[in-house]
């Protein structure tokens, strides 16, 4: 899978911050720093900024290079001020292509020619770690109840053998779609509830493998097994492939809505939630919330016994982390954890940062 890429979009920004105090820049902000294999967007930024989703809101673009929305190894990020405000601009080193450095000059000097710095676009650095959600991007989904049911199912391998991976024929049951050639083998994972209002957000379709239909006779279908990811069981699901891009652009971004949520599950089904964990979200774009959107992770305050007035008093939620949301669905969301200073778990709160 290509690597998902961030662009920073820098034009026609309105800026809502209060540039007085530089309040925004780290206390011991480097003047500038080189850009490393292995860096991703969200470490950079949190280099200069206390609050790294605003790095759009700072970041200005050297016209004078390609793809000057794209940071590559190698690159100089210096910070600057123009008209009084910080600005955080991109300097692309030059790397010389072999052959290109010119012949000797008078006297020996070496005589040097514009050069260019190849690079290719998968090799720009990430927004976040894509190798901790990549599972969720390509091989996962939120369905609607009973879709899996309503939709073709897997029958046998070949002379009913063990379906096993790449190359394999099997056989399928029940109602294609012409219009689709690839289908996703899945299989019904957890069911999701809102456990607020108890409303039905969605059923976690887990990817197992993509096939090929080879041809189909009645509502039996002769598949080409194009990969899999574990062994595939008679019963596991079809549906058909998501007609969406797994090149998706990350903008770091606070959501433009009031949010209130409830963090209602974390990846591998366990309670406690740490760095780089994905975790499922109780709201989606019905609520607004869109891919790249920043939202605080907020632990209950504790309740306590006053001693003075007596009765039990609830002391104020404290924030505990950051996630950004990388997929949304209809009624939730699924959301990386890329900032914690405590233990979280299932039902802590998620709010405006």
């Amino acid at each position: 899978m290509k690597k998902i890429l961030l662009a920073v979009a820098a034009a026609s920004l309105i800026s809502f911050f209060s540039w007085a105090d530089d309040a925004l820049l780290k206390t011991g902000h480097p003047d500038e720093y080189t850009v490393k294999k292995g860096d991703t967007l969200w470490d950079i930024s949190g280099t200069f900024l206390n609050s790294p989703w605003l790095w759009p809101e700072i970041w200005h673009v050297n016209p004078h290079i390609e793809n000057p929305h794209l940071i590559f190894p190698g690159d100089l990020i210096k910070l600057i001020y123009l008209d009084g405000q910080p600005r955080l601009t991109l300097e692309r080193t030059l790397k010389m292509v072999p052959g290109a450095a010119g012949s000797g000059g008078i006297n020996g000097a070496t005589k040097l020619s514009p050069s260019i710095r190849v690079q290719q676009t998968e090799d720009a650095i990430s927004a976040i770690p894509l190798d901790k959600i990549e599972v969720f991007l390509s091989r996962s989904r939120i369905v609607d109840a009973g879709e899996l049911e309503a939709g073709p199912y897997m029958l046998a391998g070949q002379q009913q053998h063990v379906i096993v991976g790449a190359g394999d024929r099997a056989y399928a049951r029940g109602s294609f779609d012409t219009q689709y050639s690839n289908y996703g083998i899945y299989r019904k994972g957890q069911v999701f509830k809102d456990p607020v209002t108890k409303e039905l957000l969605g059923t976690h379709a887990q990817g197992i493998g993509t096939v090929s239909v080879a041809k189909i006779d009645n509502d039996i279908a002769t598949l080409d097994i194009l990969r899999t990811f574990e062994e595939v069981r008679p019963g596991d699901s079809l549906l058909p492939s998501e007609d969406r891009s797994v090149d998706s652009v990350f903008f770091p971004s606070a959501p433009d809505v009031d949010v209130e949520a409830l963090i209602i599950a974390v990846e591998g089904g366990v309670t406690q939630v740490g760095k780089f964990n994905v975790v499922m979200v109780n709201r989606g774009e019905r609520e607004g919330l869109q891919v790249g959107n920043v939202l605080a992770i907020y632990k209950a305050g504790e309740v306590v016994t006053d001693r003075v007035r007596g009765g039990k008093v609830a002391l104020p939620d404290e924030r505990a982390g950051l996630l950004m949301i990388f997929r949304t669905f209809e009624k939730m969301s699924f959301g990386l954890v890329l900032e914690t200073d405590r233990a979280l778990a299932v039902n802590d709160k998620v709010r405006n940062p």
